[in-house]
């Protein structure tokens, strides 16, 4: 599990944060940055390197390793150092509170501003970085890629996501992004999948959801990975969230991957809720949603 750098960030010194850039921008070129190269990346004198690269060492930041020369890189802690330095000084945020939430492509954070917002840093390729990198769209024509390459191409498509679809679907609103974070309105409610509907709420929440999906689509975005797990049910309504894999409407998978999103949830509630969903097939509704004439259920059957 990365830790949480906040604590790391309010002792950052200026140079400090040029040096971590430095790196940042050098590991654009290879896996490793020579020593030798960090002045000019970082617009450092050599003994200021030498200084702050000892400082970011000892708080594992940048890790070192000597190959044919001595190299550097960013370790997942300093790559959140510079998202969150970042959106300190653009005054997002002011804080970083408990985790909300640690999953195989993210991490969320709650964190302090005005309202309550959360921080969710991307970490699509970390863990998995071949297979990410050839699944996501995003990378899949680039040979050679780094994991914060895929992770801010990921934060800057849902980002834009967010952005296209808020406040006309119910999404999480966004509010600021850099690199591979995104701060956006904490949400609300219970995961769908942990969630107990009553019998009369099953069908109604069913439909709400399958029109989050319409209107999304009619404002020219597929979730691409809709599920139980990135649906919130509150009082007022259902909440999507996770959108890294989105994609346009007129994308040449587009219809292949709305088809699938309602058959994940069409399939849930015929699974959880046996005999409430009724007669009607995923095609008919992922139809009529592309015809944007999705009403309810019942039309369909």
């Amino acid at each position: 599990m990365v830790q949480n750098v906040a604590g790391i960030v309010a002792d950052l010194e200026p140079e400090d944060v040029h040096l971590l850039s430095g790196v940042e921008h050098g590991m654009r070129f290879s896996e490793w940055v020579a020593r030798n190269k960090l002045p000019d990346f970082s617009g450092l004198t050599t003994e200021n390197v030498d200084y702050r690269l000892e400082r970011c060492v000892d708080r594992e930041l940048v890790e070192r390793k000597t190959i044919q020369y001595e190299g550097f890189k960013l370790t997942y802690e300093g790559y959140d150092a510079l998202a969150l330095y970042t959106f300190a000084e653009r005054e997002s945020i002011t804080g970083v509170g408990a985790s909300l939430g640690v999953g195989k492509e993210s991490d969320v954070y709650e964190v302090e501003s005005y309202r309550p917002l959360a921080l969710k840093y991307h970490r699509e390729g970390v863990t998995n970085f071949r297979k990410v990198a050839k699944e996501r769209d995003y990378t899949s024509d680039h040979d050679h890629v780094s994991w914060l390459y895929t992770a801010r191409k990921a934060a800057e498509r849902e980002f834009d996501a967010l952005e296209t679809l808020y406040p006309d679907v119910s999404v999480p609103q966004p509010i600021d992004q850099n690199r591979h974070a995104i701060v956006m309105a904490k949400m609300d409610g219970v995961e769908l999948s942990r969630t107990r509907l009553e019998d009369e709420q099953i069908r109604g929440v069913l439909e709400l959801l399958l029109d989050e999906i319409q209107t999304a689509y009619a404002r020219g975005y597929v979730h691409g990975d809709m599920s139980e797990y990135n649906v919130f049910v509150a009082e007022d309504g259902v909440t999507i969230f996770d959108w890294p894999q989105a994609i346009p409407t007129d994308h040449e998978n587009a219809e292949e991957y709305l088809d699938r999103d309602v058959e994940n949830v069409l399939g849930y509630f015929e699974r959880k809720y046996p005999g409430f969903v009724g007669d009607v097939s995923a095609s008919a509704i992922a139809d009529a949603i592309r015809d944007d004439e999705f009403e309810s259920i019942a039309s369909l059957a």
